[in-house]
């Protein structure tokens, strides 16, 4: 299968995995997951008293010799699993080489693919929103707005190449909104399951009300820094003008050689504040340069954290 984000060789291999949740899958669509509803899957559960009108199928009559009293078996229904995959599209995404934000399209293929090939329901939410329709071009808005409406809910190994294209079809601009967008992702769904935050967390704002949002609702929450190589260990020196990518400020600086250390430290401590934030709230925290290789991210590390299997 061709496709612009992952090698048919990655994809093969993701077709062995399924992702994994801690918590049972709760949505009322049927699916490939155990849940606590009882069905009629092949999965036995428990047994109940017969009550009038039952169901004779279900009776165990090996325990009815035993016990001479009526036993009804139950069986653990099988759901789906609801992927809700929260893709990072502001403008400071576009930095780096390779580009944060094609690094973070690749993650968001490979994790919805194996959604998609264990048969749960996929969506992945770009943000921030998109301007009102005027006031970028007209074809590159519908553009857009179609394939971020194609990717709201996604099911199916069969649908992956159409996954794949609109995700391919995303740009990334505008001013983040973390938060917000995390908490309304947690809001509106109406089932929890898996979510899944690619971001490279530089929203000025924070990133605590969102993922406590996620967290209170009572979704599995999986973090994905990405940051671009540039910004772990910068080249250039000197006098310098620094530009906000999202918002314009602007900001001279001097930044000589000797400045650099200080600097990756600090760099390291706002990553390290983040993983401090997410592991006490049972959130699986990973962080990538973008030119890290997708096969060390994707088979080592977040199979190492049994994020799938």
């Amino acid at each position: 299968m061709a496709n612009p984000l992952l090698s048919p060789s990655l994809l093969r291999t993701l077709e062995q995995f399924q992702l994994l949740a801690s918590r049972r899958a709760r949505s009322s669509a049927r699916g490939e997951r155990r849940s606590r509803a009882r069905g009629q899957s092949v999965e036995f559960a428990d047994y109940r008293n017969y009550v009038h009108g039952d169901d004779f199928r279900y009776l165990d009559w090996n325990l009815y010799g035993r016990l001479e009293r009526l036993f009804l078996k139950l069986y653990e229904e099988e759901r789906e699993l609801p992927v809700r995959i929260f893709l990072d599209a502001s403008e400071s995404m576009t930095f780096g080489e390779p580009v944060k934000f094609d690094f973070a399209r690749q993650v968001a293929a490979a994790i919805g693919y194996v959604g998609l090939c264990g048969f749960d329901r996929v969506s992945v939410i770009p943000f921030p929103a998109l301007p009102p329709n005027g006031q970028t071009d007209p074809a590159a808005w519908i553009l857009q707005s179609a394939a971020r409406g194609a990717l709201r809910a996604v099911r199916g190994r069969k649908s992956a190449m159409q996954f794949f294209q609109n995700l391919a079809a995303l740009t990334a601009g505008g001013q983040a909104d973390l938060n917000e967008t995390l908490r309304r992702g947690a809001l509106e769904a109406r089932h929890t399951g898996l979510a899944v935050v690619l971001s490279d967390f530089l929203d000025p704002a924070g990133y605590e009300a969102g993922l406590t949002a996620l967290v209170g609702r009572g979704f599995q929450v999986d973090v994905v820094q990405i940051l671009a190589p540039e910004e772990l260990t910068p080249t250039t020196y000197g006098d310098l003008q620094l530009v906000d990518s999202e918002n314009g400020a602007v900001q001279e600086v001097t930044f000589g050689r000797f400045r650099l250390k200080a600097y990756q430290q600090t760099v390291q401590n706002f990553i390290q504040r983040l993983k401090e934030y997410c592991q006490p709230r049972g959130i699986n925290f990973f962080t990538a340069a973008s030119n890290t290789s997708l096969e060390d991210l994707l088979l080592r590390q977040l199979r190492k954290a049994e994020v799938w299997a």
